[in-house]
């Protein structure tokens, strides 16, 4: 059955959108520790209608870096010196993150910003710097231009939503930002392996499994302001079920 469908006239289709589904796959996976950074950053910014603008201003730089990116791919891995830049500036990253205390409570936090305007560079340099070791990994699986670029731009477009979901999860989560800067760190030490020693590169699927075991303790406590006002939803409904409840025996 498999021979019938590589031997007919629609192979060269078929396979097309089989390596851009795993294309599309691949981004919304190795998204996930790229779109909590950027959330991370983008709360360096006070007002929520700020930093909703800043990811958007943001991810259009990085998504014309990023096809840039692609579009240069075959020359840019001759260089390792591209990587090491990567890796340098996503560990600088982690570094700055857990060194850097604030707060009554002296808890990490990522950088802050007195501009909207400063935000977004930080968000576009960030994300190129993440392309560099996606990319690698999509022009592997695929040396048609195009289908890299297909994914590429759907893995932008799934970035910014997943962004916007980790903003307000970094509210709700207490340990999740700490969780996803450490994914950072796993990213900038590949990019730095890659650099050099590449046959100490681990593959995707020890990636994946160590980012998905830190994001599961991310998301293992809530905070407590979000119990308490969980909380105080279910005794306000629970009143009002009350008092409709009475409602009838009054009248």
């Amino acid at each position: 059955m498999l021979d019938q469908i590589l031997n007919s006239p629609y192979h060269a289709s078929i396979e097309a959108t089989f390596v851009l589904v795993i294309l599309i796959a691949l981004e919304a996976v190795l998204s996930a520790d790229n779109a909590i950074a950027l959330a991370a950053i983008a709360q360096g910014l006070e007002d929520g209608e700020q930093r909703r603008r800043a990811l958007n201003l943001g991810l259009v730089v990085a998504y014309i870096l990023r096809m840039t990116l692609i579009l240069t791919a075959t020359w840019v891995v001759q260089y390792w010196q591209f990587e090491l830049l990567g890796a340098a500036y996503l560990l600088w990253l982690v570094f700055q993150y857990f060194t850097d205390y604030a707060g009554e409570d002296n808890e990490h936090h990522g950088p802050r910003f007195t501009s909207f305007w400063q935000a977004i560079p930080i968000i576009a340099v960030t994300d190129l710097a993440f392309s560099l070791d996606s990319v690698t990994t999509a022009i592997a699986i695929s040396q048609e231009t195009w289908l890299v670029l297909a994914g590429g731009t759907i893995g932008v477009i799934t970035l910014r939503f997943m962004a916007g979901l980790f903003i307000r999860w970094l509210d709700e989560y207490v340990h999740l930002e700490d969780a996803g800067y450490v994914t950072v760190g796993f990213v900038g030490l590949r990019l730095l392996l890659r650099a050099i020693q590449p046959d100490l590169v681990p593959p995707e699927w020890v990636m994946i499994t160590l980012i998905a075991l830190v994001f599961a303790w991310g998301f293992s406590q809530r905070t407590a302001e979000t119990s308490l006002e969980n909380i105080q939803t279910e005794v306000e409904v629970q009143e009002n079920e009350d008092t409709k409840a009475r409602q009838p025996e009054e009248v």
